[in-house]
């Protein structure tokens, strides 16, 4: 199924509770070993942006187990606790604007104990091609707004990310108005979600070298 559409469809509708069913998390009820966090902007306006490849992964890897996101109050996000192997992990995307993607994400780490080398970042990446997907640990932000909020939060780099190649805008194009552009979608930006959702799975089930091993050679 084509990912924006079914990215879109759970936003309005599918993947939502019922009626008198709706669910806030408290912190001290969740506990997590792994947070898998997919940035992007909230609200339909940018649902099918570039910039919200992120939200999309985090749909997809929800879309896997049958669960939603809900509200944790007080901490500006919505999460979903899981279970990958033996792991107990908690995905999630914010409320915030991508700018200020650290804010509710650094304090939840933090109340969770959740360590930043197993706090897994889905975004978008210019510098990779259009849907080629690759695992990292660190490194510099080249300009992206949501990860220099969670440097800036979290207090260091060194957590890990998932980089969903978005290819770089003509030259001379503006990049925020390319970031916050329609996404292509089609086979190849639903490949991409999934391998993108495997890549989380298989940093937490086998290790960061084992997901670079299997991801980086397709």
């Amino acid at each position: 199924m084509n990912k924006v559409i079914n990215f879109l469809t759970s936003l309005f509708g599918r993947g939502q509770r019922s009626p008198g069913t709706s669910r806030a998390w408290s912190v001290t009820d969740l506990h997590a070993d792994w947070l898998i966090v997919g940035l992007g902007n909230p609200g339909a306006k940018y649902a099918a942006t570039r910039h919200n490849v992120g939200y999309m992964a985090i749909d997809d890897i929800l879309a896997q187990t049958g669960d939603v996101l809900d509200p944790v109050r007080g901490m500006g996000l919505q999460a979903a606790p899981l279970t990958f192997g033996s792991q107990r992990v908690l995905v999630a995307r914010s409320d915030t604007y991508m700018n200020l993607s650290g804010e509710p994400v650094a304090p939840l780490a933090r109340e969770l104990g959740i360590p930043a080398e197993r706090i897994i970042v889905i975004h978008d990446e210019l510098d990779l091609p259009s849907h080629k997907v690759r695992v990292k640990k660190g490194g510099n932000e080249n300009g992206h707004n949501g990860l220099k909020s969670l440097t800036q939060q979290l207090g260091t780099r060194d957590y890990l990310r998932v980089r969903i190649g978005i290819s770089r805008p003509p030259k001379g194009s503006s990049i925020p108005d390319y970031v916050l552009g329609p996404v292509d979608s089609g086979a190849g930006l639903d490949a991409a979600i999934s391998t993108a959702a495997e890549a989380a799975r298989l940093i937490v089930e086998e290790g960061l070298t084992r997901a670079q091993n299997a991801i980086h050679s397709r």
